[in-house]
């Protein structure tokens, strides 16, 4: 039986639990807020609002905003089936299950994959590194030494 720890290790190397799509509070609150404006119809309110405060000119930009941070969350992990961090198909998980690897520890070119680029602006070479830390600790012990998700943490 996979661990808690197994099941939110990311093909990659990250850890789903740090991600802040997992189980996002933020997503599921700005599609709320985004509901709740669009019932009280405050559209109406914020055009006539512009005139006294010059922010509510943007109200249209925050509704979209709000859209598409409501569309950042991910109940389930990549390895249990979830999407990931991907918009579309991952890379790594399409070429880890046409491998037949458990995740992208078990290959060999894992420290020079152009796929990992992808994760860059967001980890840096935090995936890289839990990487080395899950061949060396095991997949069912490395969590707890794993990089940061996220550079700016």
């Amino acid at each position: 039986m996979d661990t808690q720890d197994e099941i939110l290790t990311a093909y990659c190397g990250l850890y789903c639990g740090d991600c802040l799509r997992f189980h996002s509070k933020a997503a599921n609150l700005a599609s709320e807020l985004s509901l709740e404006l669009e019932q009280i119809d405050f559209d109406k309110y914020a055009n006539v609002k512009k005139m006294q405060i010059k922010d509510f000119e943007n109200y249209r930009e925050l509704i979209s905003l709000l859209s598409e941070i409501s569309k950042l969350n991910c109940d389930t992990p990549c390895r249990s089936g979830g999407d990931g961090c991907y918009e579309g198909k991952c890379e790594f998980k399409e070429c880890v299950l046409s491998k037949g690897y458990q995740g992208c520890w078990e290959c060999n070119e894992f420290e020079n994959c152009s796929k990992f680029e992808y994760l860059k602006p967001f980890s840096g070479i935090a995936p890289q590194q839990n990487l080395l830390k899950i061949k060396e600790f095991g997949l069912d012990k490395w969590a707890t030494k794993r990089e940061k998700f996220y550079r700016w943490l």
